[in-house]
């Protein structure tokens, strides 16, 4: 599970149905260790994990061993996540309940975040990119060589 990285970002376009098409770079990964079997769910920073499904059952196997304390954290990546496939057109539907909790509307992005993708609102990821610019480098970083 371990020995596969999605990095990167593409802006896409979801279309009036809710679905947006997976790039192909991401697809062939998908479609190797998951059979284009994906899972969807929210992030607190209010846009959208997607899992390829063996990642999934790895995250929702780690929540459900947490203690009775995280129940409310373990109700929103459990009680919004929805299972989906890559259709025949290469494309995703995302569910309404799920595309008004992230403010998709038409562009998006999809970046690529090590062993999940995370599907952003086009203006919101770009206004949380400033913020988090504005905040300043933290330590661990200041001292990397880039």
């Amino acid at each position: 599970m371990s020995t596969f990285v999605f990095q990167g970002s593409s802006a896409l376009t979801l279309d009036s149905k809710g679905r947006v098409t997976v790039p192909a770079r991401h697809r062939e990964l998908l479609t190797a260790i998951a059979d284009g079997q994906l899972t969807v769910t929210k992030h607190p920073n209010r846009c959208l994990l997607v899992f390829p499904r063996p990642a999934w059952e790895s995250f929702r196997d780690k929540l459900m061993a947490l203690p009775m304390g995280a129940e409310g954290w373990r109700r929103i990546f459990l009680g919004s996540a929805m299972d989906v496939e890559i259709d025949a057109g290469a494309r995703v539907l995302i569910a309404p309940e799920l595309r008004s909790w992230a403010g998709l509307e038409r562009e998006v992005m999809l970046l690529g975040m090590g062993q999940r993708l995370e599907l952003w609102d086009a203006a919101r990821l770009s206004a949380h990119e400033d913020a988090v610019i504005g905040q300043g480098m933290p330590d661990a970083l200041k001292d990397h060589v880039f």
